[in-house]
């Protein structure tokens, strides 16, 4: 779905972050809202704030959502040493160390792409034609799933993640799609492995153990949708960010990878993925009282984050979020978490939006939109907002 004259989500303005408070979930239940950087991030690093009992069976459900991420069976849902065994079998494939690896056939891809641009020459849509075929060829290629369809790929993607907002049918149809596929994957693989990251992530499964076959499917099909999605949407975001309102950053952006390095988590930091949401954090439940920002958690009390909110904490980040775009960070931005449910897929995203944004200002300096802000027509995902078409000339 997409709703055309929408505000770009670097001017969408949040709610000023503020003690922890108690909110209702759409069911009635009550939960503690958590919104100031130091709170959010001790809820995200406090080990008696746990995520497994909000599912565990025979507890009332909260979470009335399909999506992958809400499956009790998801690492995201996951504590102790059940997180710790899924944790370890697919986290050595994206450290840091592993993603510097792959950067330079990442650079392949993200050079391909930009070969394709100049030849066709302008105009040309930096959704269709770069943001978007970026992240699917790089998990084509990362997961070895070459012979699924882009199409597929994005299909499964949209309904992955949905809230119950999306029709039904349609919805359990893809998952159930998707499901089957990463159970066959991993069953492949198993017979078959070769070098790439599912038969890694199996390989390191099984020699684990203890993992429930489900969790392991669950898992697998994360990754297969999970990746292209969001990288598309920032890089989408921070595209339309920079060539409508920061043309000395896209000037100095192709000047080398450190001023991208910087610049990448600037704007990771400032655009988030989608529009704010009160209250449309995770569910974490409180194993023991804790004192949090003043206020009193007891034990089985329901709690969610706002990252978003406090990511504009003034105490933590003073100033505008658009000035300085080169200059680090003063403390580590939580747009991929913090502690041990750290976002996995972290150091990839960052490798692509790093060298897209790089390569492209280098190559294309320019580079600008053919159209206004105002005329974007947004797309709308189940966890994200982008726009549909951005036509550029150079």
């Amino acid at each position: 779905m997409s709703v055309p004259r929408t505000v770009p989500l670097h001017r969408v303005e949040f709610p000023t972050p503020g003690p922890p408070r108690l909110v209702e979930l759409p069911n009635g239940a009550p939960v503690w809202l958590v919104t100031r950087y130091d709170d959010v991030h001790q809820v995200l690093t406090d080990p008696r704030f746990g995520r497994s009992p909000v599912h565990e069976p025979g507890t009332p459900s909260v979470v009335d959502s399909p999506s992958l991420l809400d499956s009790r069976e998801a690492i995201g849902q996951q504590d102790g040493d059940a997180h710790l065994r899924l944790r370890r079998a697919v986290g050595r494939a994206f450290t840091p160390r592993s993603v510097e690896h792959m950067r330079p056939w990442v650079a392949e891809v993200v050079d391909h792409l930009l070969d394709g641009l100049t030849k066709q020459g302008p105009p040309a849509d930096l959704v269709t034609d770069f943001a978007l075929p970026l992240p699917c060829m790089v998990i084509h290629r990362l997961l070895a799933v070459e012979g699924v369809p882009t199409e597929r790929l994005l299909l499964w993607a949209e309904h992955a993640f949905a809230g119950p907002s999306v029709t039904k049918e349609a919805g359990d149809r893809s998952r159930d799609e998707l499901t089957a596929f990463a159970a066959s994957l991993i069953t492949e693989r198993r017979g078959a492995p070769g070098d790439d990251v599912v038969s890694r992530v199996v390989r390191a499964a099984d020699g684990e153990g203890g993992i429930p076959e489900a969790a392991l499917v669950n898992l697998i099909a994360t990754m297969v949708v999970g990746g292209h999605d969001t990288t598309m949407t920032m890089l989408s975001n921070a595209l339309l960010y920079l060539l409508t309102e920061q043309p000395a950053a896209w000037a100095r952006l192709a000047a080398d990878e450190r001023s991208a390095e910087v610049l990448t988590e600037r704007l990771l930091h400032l655009i988030p993925l989608n529009d704010h949401e009160e209250g449309s954090g995770r569910l974490l439940a409180a194993t023991a009282d804790v004192r949090l920002g003043g206020a009193t958690i007891r034990a089985g009390d329901l709690v969610t984050t706002d990252r978003i909110a406090a990511n504009r904490d003034p105490a933590a980040f003073p100033g505008s979020p658009h000035d300085d775009l080169f200059t680090p960070l003063p403390k580590p931005s939580l747009v991929f978490g913090a502690g041990r449910h750290y976002c996995l897929g972290t150091w990839l995203a960052r490798a692509e939006l790093q060298l897209a944004l790089h390569r492209l200002a280098r190559r294309l300096p320019a580079l600008r939109l053919a159209v206004t802000t105002d005329s974007v027509v947004w797309r709308r995902g189940t966890i994200s907002r982008s726009p549909l078409h951005l036509p550029a000339v150079w």
